[in-house]
């Protein structure tokens, strides 16, 4: 049995532009309970990541300042690890076990269509080992 990405991924993902300020990123991250989120062009291609640690950063200099003047694309990460919607939730379970990515974009076509994160993937690999219960030998 094949698990993909596209069966687990969040097909809704908090899409964050890289003219967004910061302030405004915190808050659809907050609201969505999101530990980051894509940083999308105008026509929806990826060019980098924010995390809740990335905005960490700018907040917690302006808490010193009084001043929360950085843009998304100040802080963003450019180089991000992405899969396609048919990559394997198990070879991308491997990858989570070491120091990688929590979050993965989900990319086809060159544009964003979701992200998976550990959740999913965990949710995927519970289904997949309850069915191997399922079945009998």
């Amino acid at each position: 049995m094949d698990i993909k990405v596209s069966d687990h991924m969040d097909r809704k993902p908090v899409l964050l532009s890289p003219e967004m300020t910061i302030a405004e990123a915190v808050e659809q991250l907050l609201n969505q309970h999101k530990a980051g989120a894509p940083v999308v062009n105008v026509t929806g291609q990826l060019v980098g990541f924010l995390s809740q640690q990335d905005c960490m950063a700018a907040m917690l200099k302006s808490s010193y300042y009084c001043d929360l003047a950085d843009l998304v694309k100040d802080r963003m990460r450019t180089e991000v690890l992405w899969v396609n919607p048919d990559h394997s939730v198990l070879l991308l379970a491997e990858q989570m076990l070491g120091q990688k990515p929590k979050i993965y974009p989900v990319v086809e076509h060159g544009r964003v269509v979701g992200v998976i994160d550990r959740f999913n993937v965990l949710s995927a690999i519970r289904s997949y080992t309850e069915h191997c219960y399922k079945t009998p030998a």
